[in-house]
């Protein structure tokens, strides 16, 4: 059985880097995300859920500002725009519904 950390790795944006499974209708990933890290505020039109493994990650997601830390999750609509900023070093699970094709 492959693992998710052999797979290759996808820089998402500076301190982001994923590690991505594909399956005929989901994506599933592992994100490391180094303190101080920001993703700037996007949207897509996959659902996705963020489970936060290890860290905390200060996500806006609409209108609404979320501290998420170790055992927390968040289900992102499709198309919200949502943005995130590592306080720490974080390690994270995303799945995204349908197929993430650009992170093949």
């Amino acid at each position: 059985m492959p693992l998710l950390k052999d797979q290759p790795s996808k820089p998402l944006a500076p301190g982001l880097t994923g590690f991505y499974a594909h399956g005929s209708h989901m994506t599933l990933g592992i994100v490391e995300i180094k303190a101080g890290s920001d993703l700037p505020v996007h949207s897509h039109p996959h659902e996705q859920i963020t489970y936060i493994l290890e860290g905390q990650l200060d996500m806006t997601i609409g209108e609404e500002q979320c501290a998420l830390t170790a055992g927390m999750f968040y289900v992102i609509p499709s198309n919200i725009p949502h943005g995130a900023v590592a306080i720490t070093d974080c390690k994270v699970i995303d799945v995204f519904n349908p197929v993430r094709e650009d992170y093949r």
